[in-house]
């Protein structure tokens, strides 16, 4: 269900064709992200001058931000090839291994979803890493032979949604991590602005404008988002996506001035009317709403806590009273009283994408 949500995140295949034509290809038509881009820079200047390879790098945050985009940006920046595999794709050492000795020198291998390897395939990959050489046995009993082989030196680009699953020896064996940050009002305003031009979609300033503001600070979702006005521009208006037609069609998609659609409403408001407000625990909010303990907490609950609508405690998820005031809803007397509580204390440092805390 998740899958087909328009405020989704994550990739579809039948959208790949459509991503591919809007993606920038070079460093300096990347929107945003500018903290990334200018250390991006200095490293790919660095490896240009050095004539070498990259060092392996490692991008984190929510899907849907460019982890695959700019890695293939990096590609074209260095003018190398790349290659483009999935954690879950790789199922046996061998299958890595002959993806590795078809590369070139300096080339890039970029590893979607990277925290689902397989830890013998990461055993492979350590040496591969490291000393560019792999070992491999072939044969059984007595007849077996060790077989050295060694591989250029190439550099492995990982991309993850959730850094914590990331074993200790892999994540050490970048040379940087990188996190991306969702994007700002003017950044969004620009990549739907841009996303407009190549599909040659008419639209002002204020049209952009609304669809930046309800796309979540995610480039994917502005673009999915911009797909279906101008379906409802093409059909119910006269082509132009102005703000009056972009609020009308968002509002059939039932995505409302903050961004949120149906999901995140039905997850806020289970934790009101069924847990009072909270605490309560991940995997319960997953029970309680029929979703995927991965769906919620990749898809529905960064952005959530982005606006503030819910904070992490010891104890489980908790409902603040901005989400009491979006939703129209009034806290009971006990919630009223935690919500203070809550105000007391300063919020809780956590990294985006830790482990849940575990179920009371």
């Amino acid at each position: 269900m998740t899958e087909e949500r328009a405020l989704s995140g994550k990739g579809r295949e039948a959208e790949r064709a459509f991503e591919a034509t809007l993606r920038p290809r070079r460093l300096a038509d990347y929107i945003g992200q500018d903290k990334l881009k200018d250390n991006l820079q200095i490293v790919i200047e660095a490896a240009k001058a050095r004539k070498e390879a990259l060092d392996h790098l490692l991008f984190y945050g929510p899907p849907g931000l460019g982890k695959t985009t700019i890695s293939n940006v990096i590609a074209a920046e260095m003018g190398v090839h790349i290659r483009v595999t999935s954690g879950p794709a790789i199922e046996r050492a061998g299958d890595l291994v002959a993806i590795l000795t078809n590369l070139k020198k300096e080339d890039i291998l970029f590893i979607d979803e990277i925290h689902r390897l397989n830890r013998t395939i990461e055993e492979v990959l350590y040496p591969a890493m490291e000393d560019f050489a792999v070992d491999l046995i072939t044969g059984k009993g007595p007849s077996a032979q060790s077989i050295h082989l060694r591989l250029p030196k190439f550099t492995i680009v990982g991309a993850t949604t959730r850094l914590a699953l990331l074993t200790a020896p892999l994540r050490d064996r970048f040379g940087a991590v990188f996190r991306l940050e969702f994007y700002d009002q003017k950044a969004m305003e620009l990549i739907v602005t841009r996303s407009a031009g190549i599909l040659r979609v008419e639209i002002d300033a204020e049209g952009a404008s609304e669809i930046a503001r309800r796309s979540r600070g995610t480039p994917r979702v502005a673009n999915r988002l911009l797909k279906r006005v101008r379906d409802y521009a093409q059909v119910r208006a006269d082509g132009k996506i102005t703000k009056l037609v972009a609020a009308e069609a968002l509002f059939r998609l039932d995505v409302d001035e903050l961004g949120l659609d149906d999901g995140d409403r039905r997850v806020l408001s289970a934790i009101i009317d069924k847990f009072d407000g909270g605490p309560v625990g991940i995997e319960t909010i997953a029970a309680s709403t029929s979703e995927e303990v991965d769906a919620v907490m990749d898809v529905y609950e960064p952005y959530l806590l982005q606006l503030g609508f819910i904070v992490r405690t010891p104890r489980g998820r908790v409902v603040t009273q901005q989400a009491y005031d979006h939703l129209g809803k009034k806290p009971s007397l006990r919630a009223r009283e935690r919500l203070g509580l809550l105000e007391e204390q300063p919020p809780q440092a956590t990294l985006w994408g830790t482990a849940t805390e575990e179920e009371a």
